[in-house]
């Protein structure tokens, strides 16, 4: 799947924006595309994204859908979650 200008400018501020809710993201990959259609008519498509953070972890969250741009945003949403979860293990200095 050719990425168009929109999209790509729709990951960078939908995952970009991750930066304000943590700063000590040390690397982003993302990968989006079409999925096989399986037992479902029309284009299914998927979102990943690994995050990789401090003390060598990674988030990682992955989510398919009818429409991109909802993949898009669910991961984005998934990720501030284990973000918020990570940020609170680190302030109480759990081990993991």
């Amino acid at each position: 799947m050719e990425l168009t200008q929109a999209i790509k400018a729709y990951i960078d501020e939908k995952i970009g924006g991750l930066e304000k809710f943590f700063d000590q993201i040390l690397e982003a990959r993302v990968e989006v595309g079409l999925t096989t259609k399986h037992h479902q008519k029309g284009n299914i498509f998927r979102a990943e994204v690994n995050l990789e953070v401090p003390r060598k972890h990674i988030l990682r969250a992955e989510a398919e859908k009818e429409d991109l741009y909802m993949a898009i945003n669910q991961v984005k949403d998934e990720l501030q979650a284990q973000i918020k979860k990570y940020k609170e293990k680190m302030r109480g200095n759990v081990k993991f």
